[in-house]
């Protein structure tokens, strides 16, 4: 028997050198060594759970997970932690083992919770302190709207408008307590920088305590960082030989430091002008001079990595993080990924604001949400304050506007083993959107709403 277990230890590792994954996202950002046997203890413990002792058993699964990964990802490639918990979850329900799968996603929570040594009912990721999401979870629990359940209460009792209400006040409570921050520290702060994960909703809530900060006579002038991309022979590529516009050494970072220094000293730069149709800056450029009743704002994806401002005073900035800090169950108790919702709110935007197919949206997300693991997540302890950019309300709307979609997403992806990760994203969100009941009430959502940069009919441009 032991002589079995080694031989087939032997076969579980055997990946050809060309195609072999070497490290992985961790979630703070972290890239460390693929560790083949964590795999193979994880699906262990969780069968443990449910009263199953085949060892033997865990390591084919975990077979059958080496051979799912290996095929969707090419050789280099450096997947999320989040991506292979997920291929691992689908294997062992495809392999008849749903009652295993279901004590391994409580495994990954319970695991997060004995590691920050917290005990409560929400679970910490992204590197987010604890009491940040305490607090937006015991919002929802206040306002009876932790729970899909919960919230289709509201629909069904027809109180959902004044849930919208009171979230809209939340929201707008909390760009005033950020304007304030910013205001106390002027005149010292002279650059705030706004960074988060795509469809977070920087757009929004910049605009909102811009407009805050113009009624005490300061004025934010943005710094559009799009220009600054360097030429697309100069472009880091990825390990599919695509060009990788999502790193932050994309942008011609020692140029950036150069203008930020020279407009804050209260110098004129010529600010380029990047031409994305021929892939290259043009030599045409435009005067860009910062007043004394202004302040400098970059709003970046990318704006908390240390190359982008490493040559300006940390006293002379505020930055500050957006998430869509969702904190709802669904009908599994398990709590909706703020991922999820953010791809959501970008499958929506894509398809009316840009003509683009949301079901490639789901498709192209492993790009996003790794980069935002690499570039984003490690930075966000650096920041003074963290903005919670999601509204309890709103995952019902979504139902209205994209479940046709995703359904024909499932049935594209479902065969196609170079995309079990795009499917497994759409069965997930089927899945949860399939629970709330409809809504169709849009008018309930006010013009000046977050929420209507996503879905449409917002006071403000975009």
């Amino acid at each position: 028997m032991k002589e079995k277990r080694i031989e087939r230890q032997i076969s579980l590792f055997n990946v050809p050198e060309s195609k072999k994954i070497s490290s992985v996202i961790k979630r703070d950002g972290r890239v460390v060594s693929f560790d083949k046997s964590k795999i193979i203890n994880a699906i262990f413990r969780a069968a443990q759970s449910v009263q199953g002792e085949d060892r033997e058993l865990a390591e084919r699964l975990a077979d059958n997970t080496f051979k799912m990964i290996h095929d969707v990802y090419p050789a280099g490639a450096t997947p999320s932690v989040e991506e292979i918990q997920d291929i691992i979850e689908k294997v062992l329900i495809e392999n008849g083992h749903a009652k295993t799968a279901k004590a391994y996603i409580l495994y990954r929570a319970e695991h997060q919770r004995i590691r920050l040594k917290k005990d409560e009912q929400i679970v910490v990721d992204d590197t987010i302190p604890y009491k940040v999401l305490w607090k937006v979870f015991l919002w929802n629990v206040d306002h009876q709207c932790h729970t899909v359940d919960k919230i289709n209460t509201h629909i069904k009792n027809k109180t959902l408008g004044k849930l919208i209400q009171e979230s809209e006040k939340a929201y707008h409570d909390e760009i005033d307590k950020v304007s304030a921050l910013i205001l106390k520290r002027l005149p010292d702060v002279r650059l705030v920088v706004v960074a988060g994960p795509s469809s977070s909703g920087k757009t929004t809530t910049t605009t909102k305590i811009s407009e805050k900060l113009k009624e005490k006579g300061v004025d934010f002038v943005l710094m559009n960082l799009d220009n600054y991309f360097l030429d697309l022979d100069q472009q880091p590529r990825d390990e599919y030989g695509d060009y990788d516009f999502e790193k932050p050494e994309a942008l011609d970072l020692d140029l950036i430091n150069e203008h930020l220094e020279s407009l804050l000293d209260g110098k004129t730069i010529q600010m380029p002008y990047y031409n994305f149709k021929s892939g290259k800056r043009e030599k045409k450029t435009q005067a860009f001079r910062l007043l004394p009743n202004q302040i400098l704002l970059i709003d970046s994806l990318h704006g908390l990595y240390e190359g982008m401002t490493s040559r300006i005073p940390p006293e002379v900035k505020f930055k500050f993080y957006i998430e869509a800090l969702c904190q709802i169950k669904n009908k599994q108790g398990e709590f909706v990924r703020w991922a999820d919702l953010r791809m959501l709110r970008r499958m929506v935007r894509d398809n009316w604001h840009r003509s683009y197919d949301p079901i490639s949206t789901i498709g192209h997300w492993h790009y996003v949400r790794r980069s935002e693991m690499r570039y984003i997540v490690p930075f966000v302890n650096s920041v003074d304050y963290i903005f919670n950019g999601s509204l309890p309300y709103e995952l019902p709307f979504y139902k209205l506007h994209l479940l046709g979609f995703i359904e024909k997403a499932r049935a594209k992806f479902k065969n196609d083993s170079k995309k079990a990760d795009a499917y497994l994203r759409s069965e997930r969100v089927y899945h949860l959107l399939s629970t709330f009941l409809d809504v169709k009430e849009e008018s309930l959502v006010p013009d000046n709403s977050l929420l209507r940069e996503f879905i449409g009919g917002s006071k403000y441009q975009y």
